[in-house]
């Protein structure tokens, strides 16, 4: 590969280029933001065939979308600082639990953005300071750059916002579920960061840097989602400081003889009733062609439309937990055991 930076382009208030900082950050790559603002997005679109962020284009300036696959290539060249396990059941909860992350945070980061209009409204002018003046949303906002962008969050609400999250079920009719389903994931969460800074233990892994993107860009930004966090912010604050501190989180290794944490365990129960009745029905809707399904994560029939990338990652999936043949793995098979986890990725 050539040597040289890396550039991240997207936007300091989208979810999943924050995952992808978060990621650079730890490897210690070399990397410079890139806004995605009018002036760039038709070159950069033509280049990447998507208007889709982030984008990370090369020293060799390629430029390639899609945090899926960018996680393993980085993975791979940067080998000194990896962030994928090699042993079966460790790299089996990597892939299990980015793919995991990567759909289900989505519903409660664009339900929070784009469902509370005093949400729209504040966070408007500080999206726009990346997308429209070119500079990060630390940079000071003088009374008249707020009062010029002051439209910005309506028109973001209208264009993508509201469409985004009517179209995966998370619409402003869902708030009472929304909110219940957020308690639980932060509980959750809260009782295994209570003995582990990273989700396999001592070193993160991909599917940390989903949670961090998340937590960066809306749960610790958004001021409504900082609302429904309550007790939980400053677990959820240390977790993600491990990753956007100048003190980068240090190079430990994961734990020996292929071990995960015990409470790894309570986090399974979390996704085994929220995230995966949400991704066996959408993969079943789009397989067979249908327009509309329903899913329940606990708090009754919840309608979306079919996402055909849930498809496309389960498959990645199943080929990761192949190549360590994880399916005949006996701690794999131990702690998946009853979930109908690996029985999600094993379907044709």
């Amino acid at each position: 590969m050539y040597q040289g930076e890396y550039s991240l382009v997207g936007s300091e208030l989208s979810f999943y280029t924050r995952k992808l900082e978060a990621q650079l950050r730890f490897q210690n790559i070399p990397w410079q933001w890139c806004f995605k603002t009018p002036e760039r997005a038709s070159e950069l679109e033509a280049r990447a065939g998507t208007h889709f962020i982030p984008l990370l284009m090369t020293p060799e300036k390629w430029v390639i979308h899609d945090t899926i696959a960018l996680g393993p290539m980085l993975n791979d060249r940067f080998p000194d600082r990896p962030v994928i396990p090699t042993t079966p059941l460790q790299r089996s909860c990597c892939f299990i639990l980015e793919d995991a992350w990567n759909h289900w945070l989505a519903r409660s980061c664009g339900h929070t953005r784009w469902c509370y209009p005093d949400n729209v409204n504040w966070m408007g002018p500080r999206m726009a300071a990346n997308l429209i003046l070119d500079r990060s949303v630390d940079a000071p906002m003088s009374e008249q750059e707020m009062e010029q962008l002051s439209g910005f969050g309506q028109g973001a609400h209208d264009r993508f916002g509201k469409p985004a999250v009517d179209k995966i079920g998370a619409g402003a009719d869902q708030g009472e579920s929304m909110r219940a389903d957020f308690k639980l994931m932060m509980e959750a969460l809260h009782t295994h960061f209570a003995q582990n800074d990273f989700l396999l233990g001592p070193r993160p892994c991909l599917a940390d840097f989903v949670l961090a993107g998340a937590s960066k860009a809306h749960y610790l930004f958004d001021p409504e989602p900082l609302k429904w966090l309550g007790e939980h912010q400053n677990m959820l604050s240390s977790f993600t400081d491990r990753f956007f501190n100048e003190d980068a989180a240090e190079d430990e290794d994961w734990l020996a003889n292929d071990k995960v944490p015990d409470t790894l365990g309570v986090i399974l129960d979390y996704l085994q009733g929220s995230y995966f009745p949400y991704a066996k029905a959408n993969v079943a809707a789009g397989l067979a062609g249908e327009e509309y399904y329903e899913y329940d994560y606990g708090f009754g029939p919840t309608r979306a439309q079919p996402n055909p990338q849930f498809n496309m990652a389960r498959l990645h999936v199943r080929d990761e937990l192949n190549r360590v043949h994880a399916f005949d793995n006996p701690a794999v098979k131990a702690l998946f055991a009853g979930r109908g986890i690996l029985e999600y990725y094993l379907e044709d």
